[in-house]
C-alpha cells in the first residue's frame, strides 16, 4: 500500500520512539512527534515536532485537525495509553484498543480480577484493611495501581511500613490508588508480550528479567532480559492457552498486549499489564531474528484500521529462530557523568542490533532506584550456536561510564555465567 503523503502522529519522543519514526519514513509517511520536551531524540529525526504534552489531548486533537493527521501511534510507554485512546476516539481514527481493553490493561486491580475470572494465575494481594487488621503476610510489595515508570514501589516488612508505603504509592498512581501484593522474593520475573492479528494472539516476547542488586538500590530494575525464557516449556504446557483465551475473551482484535509475571512452580503469576508494546527496543531484535515487524504492523493499522494485516510471520516469533536475545540495561550509581566510552565500538559487533546512550555526558544522576539511573541500553541477537554469555561479557568489558574522578559508575552488572 502506498502511504506517501500520509501524516502520522507519534505520542512522545524518547529514544525508544526513534524506531517508529524511522520505520514510518521507510514507508513514505510524514512523521510528527509531540511531547513537552524540546530536545526529545525522536523529534530530532522526525519531519515535524510539536511542543505539546501528550496529556493535553484537547490541544493535540485541535492540531491534528488543523494539519490533517491521518493516524496516531502510542508504541511503548504507559502514560500515553489513555491519551492515545482519547485522541483517536475524538478524531475518529483507528485505535487498536477499546475503552474496555484499556480499562483492564492499565489498571492492575481490574487486570487481576479479569485474570482470575479467566483462570489465569495472579499474585495474591491485600487491601488496606487487610494491612490495618494484620491479615497481610509479610513481606509485601506495594505500588501504584496505574504505572508511572517504576515509581512509588516499596517492599514492606511490617504493618507500619506498609501503611506509610500505601499512601506514598497512591500519590504516584495515575488514578490515586495503590495495590499491595505478596512479595515474590527469589521468583523469576518474566516479560510476556502478545501481538494480536485478526483476533488471534501470537506470543512474540517471553523473557527472563534479570534484576539489579539490593545493595545498589536497583533490585526492582531490569539489568538484562534473556530471551526466550528458560521457562518457555512450562509456559507453553501449563499457561499459554489460558492467557490466549483470556485475550480473546477480552475482545482484542489487533495490536500488543503486554504482561509481567513471576514463575511460581509450574505456573506464572501475573501482576502488571499494558495495552502497548514493551519498553525498549526489543522490536528490533525480534525483527532481526524472525523478520516479524511489530513497528510497521502498528503503523499500518494506524493508517488503515485493518486488523488482518501484519509485516512478517508472528507464529512462534518469541523463540527467535532458536537464537538468543539479550536486552542489556546499563545503570549507574548516583553522581555526575563525565564521560561515556565504548558504545560506538559495541555497535560494530556483528550480534549487536542497537545501542542507545540514554543519559548524556554531564548528567547528574540521582539515587532514585528507578529508570532515572538507566544510562544506556544495548540489544543483541546471538544466533543458534553462539555464546550469549560471551556477548554480555563483551558489553561490560567495552562500555564504561566515568565520573569526574575517573571512576566507573556502572553498577549491578549481571554475572554472564548465569545466562
Amino acid at each position: 500500500m502506498d502511504f506517501k503523503g500520509k501524516k502520522l502522529l507519534i505520542l512522545a519522543g524518547a529514544g525508544v520512539h526513534s524506531k517508529v519514526v524511522r520505520a514510518a519514513k521507510e514507508m513514505g509517511i510524514y512523521t510528527i512527534v509531540t511531547d513537552y520536551l524540546e530536545d526529545s531524540p525522536a523529534k530530532q529525526i522526525a519531519d515535524e515536532a510539536w511542543l505539546t504534552d501528550i496529556m493535553d489531548t484537547e490541544s493535540i486533537v485541535k492540531k491534528c485537525r488543523e494539519t490533517g493527521v491521518d493516524g496516531v501511534v502510542n508504541f511503548c510507554i504507559d502514560p500515553a495509553q489513555w491519551p492515545y485512546f482519547k485522541i483517536c476516539k475524538e478524531l475518529g481514527l483507528p485505535c487498536y484498543g477499546t475503552e474496555k481493553e484499556f480499562e483492564i490493561l492499565t489498571d492492575k486491580v481490574a487486570f487481576k480480577k479479569f485474570c482470575r475470572d479467566h483462570q489465569v494465575d495472579v499474585i495474591p494481594d491485600y487491601t488496606l484493611d487487610d494491612i490495618k487488621e494484620n491479615r497481610a503476610e509479610y513481606p509485601v510489595f506495594i505500588k501504584p495501581s496505574m504505572s508511572r515508570g517504576s515509581r512509588g514501589q516499596f517492599i514492606c516488612y511490617n504493618r507500619e511500613e506498609a501503611e506509610e508505603a500505601w499512601h506514598r504509592a497512591e500519590k504516584e498512581s495515575l488514578d490515586g490508588n495503590a495495590l499491595c501484593e505478596k512479595y515474590m522474593a527469589g521468583k523469576q520475573d518474566l516479560a510476556t508480550a502478545y501481538f494480536v492479528i485478526g483476533g488471534e494472539p501470537y506470543l512474540v516476547k517471553f523473557g527472563d528479567r534479570l534484576l539489579g542488586s539490593k545493595s545498589d538500590g536497583l533490585d526492582k530494575q531490569v539489568m538484562c532480559t534473556r530471551l526466550p525464557s528458560v521457562f518457555s516449556g512450562i509456559y507453553e504446557k501449563n499457561v499459554s492457552e489460558r492467557v490466549k483465551n483470556m485475550i480473546r475473551k477480552m475482545g482484542v482484535k489487533f495490536g500488543p498486549v503486554f504482561m509481567q509475571g513471576f514463575v511460581d512452580g509450574d505456573t506464572i503469576r501475573y501482576y502488571d499489564p499494558a495495552r502497548r508494546m514493551p519498553g525498549g527496543d526489543y522490536d528490533l531484535v525480534l525483527k532481526t531474528a524472525t523478520g516479524f515487524d511489530t513497528v510497521k504492523s502498528v503503523i499500518h493499522f494506524a493508517l488503515t484500521g485493518d486488523t488482518e494485516v501484519c509485516y512478517g510471520e508472528p507464529e512462534n516469533a518469541y523463540m527467535l529462530n532458536s537464537g538468543t536475545g539479550l536486552l542489556v540495561s546499563l545503570s549507574v550509581r548516583a553522581g555526575k557523568i563525565d564521560k561515556a566510552v565504548g558504545l560506538e565500538k559495541m555497535l560494530l559487533h556483528p550480534d549487536v542490533v542497537y545501542g542507545r546512550q540514554i543519559l548524556p555526558e554531564g548528567s547528574e544522576v540521582p539515587a532514585s532506584g528507578d529508570i532515572k539511573q538507566r544510562a544506556a541500553a544495548i540489544g543483541a541477537y546471538v544466533p543458534k550456536g553462539g555464546e550469549p554469555k560471551e556477548l554480555l561479557k563483551k558489553v561490560y568489558e567495552t562500555y564504561h561510564i566515568y565520573d569526574e574522578n575517573g571512576d566507573d559508575m556502572i553498577v549491578s552488572r549481571i554475572d554472564a555465567d548465569t545466562l
